[in-house]
């Protein structure tokens, strides 16, 4: 049985502060081997922001979108579960990449077990902010006027945005942050009611493989951390879950 690669929040920029995270990651993904594994999920923020315009495309992620390719054509799987850096993920990835975009969420198997997939962004009911932000991005009528921008503009609008939001929701310890929190919180209320047996998320940063009592034994809460900073993913091997790149929380 051939493996699964899981990995999250890898924060793609196209600044030159940027490129040597760019080229580590590039470096990670041709390590991928199609004789090994099978499919590939991001789960979600692959990109610092992603936006697609009807005849242009960001240049500086051209390496980064040509090994996706050739996985896709190497006949491995690929899923983006959008989160909030790159939620405007759509036509490009899917009819030119191969992706299969999920934009609330998905549900996979992982031989025959149930496993619920999100990315974590708007769980935590305390953030109103974001909560409100969330739904105005997603509207069409926002959209449209957004790709009246100059792509150029645009980008430079993003970098602003994103600083920001890195700022306002920055804690020492991703673990003990709020973000993690409200992501546990969720998991275990998934697994416990049965609503799934394996839970896997992004977005709080915070690298965590925990076992919770569901109806039918034990199910897992996964969270795959995030490639900006910690380096971390996470591989079914055919049978169990492996957290890679740093220490269990």
């Amino acid at each position: 049985m051939k493996k699964t690669l899981i990995f999250s929040d890898v924060h793609l920029k196209v600044t030159e502060a940027g490129l040597p995270h760019q080229r580590d990651f590039v470096r990670f993904l041709r390590g991928i081997r199609p004789e090994e594994f099978d499919r590939v999920i991001c789960l979600g923020d692959l990109f610092d922001f992603w936006f697609e315009y009807r005849h242009v495309l960001f240049s500086g992620h051209f390496e980064v979108l040509r090994v996706f390719a050739e996985l896709h054509e190497a006949g491995v799987e690929l899923h983006l579960v959008c989160g909030n850096h790159d939620f405007w993920a759509g036509r490009f990835l899917r009819e030119q990449l191969g992706f299969q975009i999920h934009q609330d969420g998905a549900e996979l198997l992982f031989d025959g077990k149930k496993a619920l997939l999100a990315h974590g962004d708007g769980l935590n009911q305390r953030d109103y902010p974001y909560r409100v932000y969330k739904r105005i991005a997603r509207n069409r009528l926002v959209i449209a006027l957004f790709r009246c921008l100059h792509p150029d503009l645009a980008m430079g609008l993003a970098r602003v945005v994103s600083h920001s939001s890195r700022t306002l929701t920055r804690t020492e310890d991703t673990a003990t942050g709020s973000e993690a929190k409200a992501l546990r919180a969720f998991a275990r209320g998934v697994l416990e009611r049965g609503e799934a047996d394996v839970v896997l998320c992004g977005h709080a940063h915070a690298p965590t493989l925990e076992e919770y009592d569901t109806p039918r034994g034990k199910g897992v809460y996964i969270n795959s951390g995030d490639w900006l900073q910690h380096r971390t993913h996470v591989v079914w091997d055919g049978e169990r879950f492996q957290l890679h790149g740093a220490e269990q929380r």
